[in-house]
């Protein structure tokens, strides 16, 4: 039967390596988007730029705030995959 059914379905066969190519190209574009370490290496750049007296307090606020989110939006996404995964 596994024969069979590898022969009859060998037309989908491009289908399903596009398929999984497009998994991957997705998977990757996902782990670039939710990795926080450029969030917070942009964090530790925004305290070393007022520190500096390149930002002032309000700028700094705001851009930190920012920031903030994001990396809040990062944790609860890797939380989402993580109870999906099972752990």
């Amino acid at each position: 039967m596994g024969l069979v059914t590898g022969i009859l379905t060998l037309p989908f066969a491009p289908v399903r390596g596009i398929g999984w190519v497009l998994d991957k190209v997705v998977r990757t574009a996902e782990e670039e988007f939710y990795d926080p370490a450029p969030v917070q290496e942009a964090l530790v750049n925004l305290e070393r730029a007022r520190d500096e007296g390149r930002v002032d307090d309000e700028e700094f606020a705001r851009q930190e705030e920012s920031l903030l989110h994001r990396l809040e939006e990062i944790r609860a996404y890797q939380l989402r995959r993580g109870g999906q995964r099972g752990l």
